[in-house]
């Protein structure tokens, strides 16, 4: 299997063809993916594209399938641990299925900056569409995007509008509440994140459904921002309340600032107050003590939001479905039976 090219000259289909023995237009079905190629066939020209070191055009492929086998994400702050891990997610599953993936970010999530990423997106030719928006007013978006667009919403997203794909919020919230209250803790106080993230919300339903199936009675609600520093505010608003057993913080930057508060004012945990994170950032096992949290399996999200995307572009359908993964519990050291 040979071919003459000449010296620092890229290789072309009609150096692959050559070498394979085939045609140029059996070359092209192979690049192309088409089923009309014997597999020994289809072999050899693989083979000869590796020896050739020849890579298919692009550009020349799109103009063949209409596929430019890019992938366009839309992100808001990446910064959070989640969306950021959604979105590693995402490229690793692209990448596996021979994607390529296109990402704007947007300083903040109202409609038309949402729709004005889209419409940059669909400028570059992507073939479809993932939107990581976890805010309430990011769903209005979804309303005005073109119907022959394949979209997907990751995180969060309205139901019965768009297929999402997404962890059970609600379950991780009352799988962390009932554990507590499974310790033997009167109650659960909640940090919620900030009341405008769908996620959020749906939080703090789970934690109110926990409280209401035990009988507990719910404590005033506490809302930060996500982050360590409003954890830290908040916990030292319950470092005086000592009936304050048990908390619940919406995720796991806001749990560290509350085992600072905590550990400050002099309250050991677990053994005067029991805390729980949602997360499961890398960083929660070395938390002193180790933090129990609620996992969220983001590569997973991510190879499903994928794989969700990918059939309604070979459908060419937009579908409603709603993909969800679900939580796990990861029980450590920073919960315990009261004192």
């Amino acid at each position: 299997m040979s071919a003459n090219t000449e010296p620092g000259r890229r290789p072309v289909m009609a150096d692959v063809a050559q070498a394979a023995g085939v045609s140029h237009q059996t070359v092209s079905r192979v690049i192309n993916g088409a089923d009309s190629v014997r597999p020994e066939t289809r072999e050899r020209v693989l083979a000869a594209m590796r020896e050739l070191g020849y890579r298919p055009n692009s550009l020349a492929r799109a103009l063949v399938t209409g596929r430019s086998q890019t992938l366009g994400v839309v992100s808001f702050d990446t910064t959070l641990y989640g969306p950021a891990s959604t979105l590693f997610g995402i490229e690793r599953a692209a990448h596996a299925q021979g994607y390529f993936v296109s990402i704007v970010s947007v300083t903040s999530l109202d409609r038309d900056l949402v729709l004005g990423a889209v419409d940059r997106l669909r400028g570059q030719g992507v073939d479809g569409v993932l939107l990581i928006t976890p805010q309430e007013r990011a769903a209005e978006a979804f309303a005005h995007l073109p119907r022959e667009l394949p979209v997907v919403a990751v995180e969060a997203g309205p139901e019965e509008t768009v297929p999402v794909v997404t962890v059970d919020q609600v379950a991780g919230a009352q799988a962390a509440t009932r554990h507590l209250l499974e310790l033997g803790h009167r109650t659960v106080w909640h940090l919620a994140g900030p009341p405008d993230w769908l996620e959020a919300q749906q939080r703090v339903d789970g934690w109110m459904a926990a409280l209401a199936a035990a009988g507990a009675d719910p404590p005033p609600l506490l809302s930060g921002d996500w982050s360590a520093r409003s954890g830290y505010e908040l916990g030292q608003r319950l470092t005086g309340v000592r009936d304050a057993t048990a908390i619940f913080a919406a995720n796991d930057q806001m749990a560290l600032g509350v085992l600072r508060a905590m550990h400050e004012a002099g309250r050991d945990v677990p053994g005067e107050v029991s805390i729980v994170g949602f997360d499961d950032i890398p960083e929660a096992q070395f938390f002193t003590p180790p933090l129990t949290t609620i996992h969220q399996d983001f590569n997973e999200v991510g190879r499903q939001s994928l794989l969700l995307l990918l059939e309604e572009i070979e459908s060419g359908d937009r579908s409603t479905r709603r993909v969800v993964v679900p939580p796990v519990l990861k029980i450590r050291e920073s919960t315990a039976p009261p004192a």
